[in-house]
């Protein structure tokens, strides 16, 4: 099945619109799933979320997490570093906890390096991740997604092939993709060479549990400058559907367009006329 997930609370949630009011008003508009948006501060309360999961799993909401903004896997420093790998399993462990089924994460800036070095870095942070997640029981996915900035790591190639290398899937954004690129990745044809790629580096089944996110998006030649509701952008999102449609794509697309449940209620709908 592919999920449209709201990315956080609902901006129409009555009251004091917390996690669990939100799943609830997601719910109750017809939205399966839920992306939480942990950018600042991961929270740290385990009986709020176990009280997530139990509402999630009442609801039959599927979950993903956002991880803190604040990660850079090339950094410089080593206490940023280390505090860089922290925030990345603290997601992973609050967001198995609720059931989540995967984290995504900002991976890491190019620090005007090399991308080749770059890389070589990010691997070695992914690695250290990966060994104390394993000790900490965690098999959430850590899902590194495709940046929509020249100055951030997380090209197509650069997630796939560091999530063939851990067993783990990323967290692809075609507007991220298509904001990064000046305008490519925005047609029928690029998105089958986007799956394509994704399959042969990950396998068939991997597109049976994809971790996707999309919008519209307003860009420069720089790159990515803010996300916008999808009938006010260049994104031919009709078409994006027609491709996860046809090629069965399952898992969640987690919809960030300005417009929250608006236009997560206007893809799923398109969707499912399909």
């Amino acid at each position: 099945m592919l999920h449209f997930a709201v990315a956080g609370v609902p901006r129409s949630t009555p009251g004091k619109s917390g996690t669990i009011e939100g799943l609830k008003h997601a719910h109750s508009l017809g939205i399966t799933a839920m992306e939480m948006e942990w950018v600042q501060r991961v929270p740290k309360n385990e009986e709020h979320i176990a009280n997530i999961k139990s509402t999630a799993e009442e609801l039959g909401m599927y979950l993903t997490v956002h991880a803190p903004y604040f990660i850079n896997l090339n950094a410089i420093e080593e206490e940023k570093l280390e505090a860089s790998k922290i925030r990345i399993l603290d997601a992973m462990e609050m967001g198995q906890l609720a059931g989540a089924h995967s984290v995504c994460v900002h991976p890491a800036f190019y620090l005007k390096m090399d991308p080749d070095e770059v890389y070589d870095n990010v691997y070695r942070a992914t690695d250290d991740i990966m060994k104390r997640a394993q000790k900490k029981g965690l098999t959430i996915n850590l899902g590194f997604e495709t940046m929509g900035k020249v100055t951030q790591f997380g090209t197509i190639e650069e997630v796939l092939k560091l999530s063939k290398e851990f067993g783990i899937y990323p967290t692809v954004d075609p507007a991220h993709m298509h904001a990064r690129t000046n305008g490519q990745w925005n047609t029928v044809d690029e998105w089958n060479a986007m799956f394509d790629l994704y399959e042969k580096y990950l396998g068939k089944k991997s597109l049976k549990s994809v971790h996707m996110h999309y919008s519209g998006i307003e860009y420069t030649e720089k790159g990515e400058r803010r996300h916008l509701p999808l009938k006010k952008s260049d994104a031919k999102w009709k078409d994006f559907l027609n491709v996860l449609k046809k090629r069965k794509i399952e898992g969640t697309v987690v919809c960030e367009s300005p417009l929250l449940e608006s236009d997560t209620l206007l893809m799923q709908k398109a969707f499912k006329k399909l």
